[in-house]
């Protein structure tokens, strides 16, 4: 009788491209994918709106073959407001 083969135990995958740090006292940050339909022009505007009212900034962009995008946003964090909830926070939409 053979022996079992050993299992591959596969990690997770994780949200973020390895090597792209969020910890941060300083900042906040938000993963967002970009379809490969959205071309350069609607991309870059709809970036551009979340720096413009959501105070983000781009920390960082992976293109891949397919025609997708990861990107990573900033923003500087703020003190925290005791009259607004947390989950009212200003967030990019996560249909981008």
């Amino acid at each position: 009788m053979a022996a079992p083969k050993p299992t591959k135990v596969r990690k997770p995958r994780s949200t973020l491209p390895s090597g792209w740090e969020t910890s941060s006292e300083d900042y906040e940050y938000v993963p967002l994918r970009l379809p490969p339909d959205v071309n350069r022009v609607t991309a870059s505007m709809r970036l551009t709106i979340q720096a413009e009212f959501g105070g983000w900034e781009l920390s960082r962009v992976r293109a891949y073959t397919d025609g997708s995008r990861r990107v990573l946003l900033r923003r500087r964090k703020t003190a925290a407001d005791p009259t607004q909830p947390a989950h009212e926070a200003s967030q990019p939409e996560a249909g981008m």
